[in-house]
Formats: structure tokens, sequence, C-alpha cells
């Protein structure tokens, strides 16, 4: 993972990919895309992506959002995973159950890239076996699951495991975005978009 002083040498953008699918929460989505629109696209570049390819996704609550870029995890910095509700009938259960998903994100773990996840979005990492001996967290419904995976549940309202970094429930992934933002450009970007969002950070970050 660059360092700060390496982030701020390098000439090209931080490439952020956010992963949609059918019944994604827009909440979960929309706090981290907020946050990283801040600082311009000289310095962060954010996509929509699903695994099926360019397609219109159709949120949760019945927004239809249109996803032009292709899967391509091997061109991004960051991959982003959001929650979509939990149980019976829920979006995250359908991904899980298809498979598809989890599967593309456990082949895209590799050396140089960041993957994330905000509230239920860390159980589709869970079923990729991404967590599994890992500090971790999820929304607090899921947490004895995630445990029951093999995640190493510890407390945050952000857990920061190196090259996985995971939040809680839903409003968290405005708090992971400017984590980020920190960990990749430094304090006084993080702080700049605390005060443009009018929004100050709640609970820790667990860091390694």
């Amino acid at each position: 993972m660059p360092s700060r002083s390496e982030r701020s040498r390098t000439a090209r953008p931080l490439r952020v990919h956010t992963v949609l699918y059918d019944g994604a929460e827009e909440q979960d989505f929309a706090g981290h895309v907020e946050v990283f629109g801040i600082v311009g696209e000289e310095r962060l570049v954010q996509s929509f992506v699903t695994v099926d390819g360019p397609r219109r996704v159709t949120t949760s609550a019945g927004m239809e959002i249109v996803c032009r870029d292709a899967w391509s995890p091997r061109s991004a910095d960051v991959v982003i995973v959001p929650g979509g509700g939990y149980g019976d009938g829920s979006g995250i259960q359908r991904e899980i159950r298809r498979g598809t998903l989890p599967r593309a994100l456990a082949a895209a773990r590799r050396d140089g890239l960041l993957l994330g996840a905000v509230c239920t979005g860390t159980m589709l990492l869970a079923a990729a076996g991404l967590t599994a001996g890992r500090r971790c967290t999820t929304h607090h419904i899921a947490l004895d699951d995630l445990r029951a995976q093999g995640g190493h549940v510890v407390g945050g309202r952000v857990v920061d495991d190196g090259d996985l970094v995971t939040c809680g429930g839903v409003t968290s992934g405005i708090d992971l975005g400017i984590w980020l933002l920190e960990r990749f450009f430094g304090p006084d970007t993080a702080l700049f978009a605390e005060e443009v969002l009018e929004y100050e950070r709640r609970g820790i970050v667990n860091g390694t």
C-alpha cells in the first residue's frame, strides 16, 4: 500500500471502483462516493462497476444506477463493496447464493489492491474467503455470522487491516471514505472533507 508521501508523488490519480449489484443499499455506497468526490478527479477517479459488465443496477429502494465501466479489478487501486440488507430476500443473500460476485472478488485479490466493504458488504468478502483470520467488522446484525465464517471481529466503526478495510452499518461508509483519504492523501485532506460535508467522524478507527 502506498504511503502518504508515495501517493503525493504519484502523478496518476487513485482509482476507486465501487461494486454495485441489484439490491445494494443507497447509503452504503453514497457515503464514500460523496467523500471521494471532494478531492477532485486529478487526484481520485471513481467508477461504478458490476461483475456482469456494464448494465443498469436497481438499488434496494428502486433507483436505477447506470454502471458503464467493465469489471476490471486489475485497473483499480481500491475496490469497495457496499451492503445490500441482510437475511431472506436481500440483495446480499441473492449475490452470495448466486456466487458470481464472491468468486470474482476472490480472484481479484493481489498485491497493491485494497479491498473495502461497507456494512453487510463485508459478508460478500466473507463469502469470497477474504475475511478469514483477518480483523474486520460489519453491521451488528451480521457480526455472529462473520465470526462463524472465520473473521476476527474487532471493535471500531472502521477496521483497517492493511489491504482489507471494513466498516460497520450504513452511515459508517462516510467514515471509511474519510479514513481512506487520510491514508492516501494525509490528515489535511481528511479534515477538508469533514469541513465540506459538515461531518465529524464518529467512533474509532481500529488500525493495524
